[in-house]
């Protein structure tokens, strides 16, 4: 078992700079559903991915899905990353869930085929340990896998409330459920949860990454086992972090009362 663990919970290397730096700079991203944007100056180090499907209010479409499935692939293998946000460039939406329309002209074969897509590309976000990621995708990015992710987050019974009755809900109702973890009001451009995840996103920006990467591992696979398999996994995680730079960076730091300057190495 622990074996097994570890060589799940290594990172891959190398590690290689994503290739699209920043929507404004790049003159063939203007067309793309899915742009990523890395920011710069005291943001440096984190990116955004702006869905940008005006036409089908960021629905799940083939094309859609498959440019976010590929800058995933290319921001889990960047380390300059250490933060990631779900940002839409479409005015008053996020993201509408399915493409029914689209869906409309499959076969039964390929909706089977393009739902296990949807589940595997909710788990690719889900799942990404190479960031610090925002997550978005429980209530505001819909997608297959629901019936399995939502009784985790929120317990059976209401899990089955909320898919039986279909409910929609508002912003703090999510958040009084635990389903999101802020709720804000909005303001006059439109953007003020986008502000909310920056914020939160320059939270996390100074800390240590590696550090941060191998948490969202522990705690992500932890709390799908019992506690003693939760317990080897956070030690087969922190044993990780001791030969790295970072580590010696942090007690250096604290011993000579000063902020850390980490390398993510």
């Amino acid at each position: 078992m622990l074996r097994v663990l570890t060589s799940t919970l290594r990172f891959p290397r190398p590690w290689k700079p994503l290739e699209t730096r920043g929507c404004s700079s790049n003159p063939g991203a203007a067309g793309r559903e899915i742009q990523v944007c890395a920011l710069a100056g005291p943001d440096q180090g984190i990116a955004e991915i702006l869905m940008n499907r005006p036409s089908a209010r960021n629905a799940l479409g083939n094309v859609f899905v498959s440019q976010l499935l590929e800058a995933l692939a290319e921001l889990r293998e960047d380390r300059q990353v250490r933060v990631l946000i779900f940002r839409s460039g479409v005015k008053g939406v996020f993201c509408a869930g399915a493409d029914l329309k689209e869906r409309e002209q499959m076969s039964e074969a390929e909706v089977g085929l393009f739902v296990q897509r949807l589940r595997g590309l909710m788990t690719e976000i889900a799942s990404s340990a190479v960031m610090g990621l925002i997550e978005t995708t429980r209530g505001l990015l819909p997608g297959a896998g629901g019936t399995q992710r939502l009784p985790r987050c929120l317990g059976v019974a209401l899990a089955k409330e909320l898919i039986f009755t279909g409910r929609r809900l508002s912003g703090a109702q999510a958040q009084a459920l635990g389903l999101v973890n802020h709720a804000v009001a909005q303001n006059e451009e439109g953007n003020a949860a986008y502000h909310r995840a920056r914020a939160l996103a320059q939270e996390i920006l100074p800390q240590a990454p590696i550090a941060v990467r191998l948490s969202k591992v522990a705690i992500d696979r932890g709390i799908e086992v019992d506690i003693a398999s939760g317990m080897a996994i956070e030690g087969i995680c922190y044993a990780q972090n001791i030969p790295t730079r970072d580590r010696l960076e942090g007690m250096a730091a604290f011993r000579e009362k000063r902020l850390p300057r980490f390398v993510g190495e």
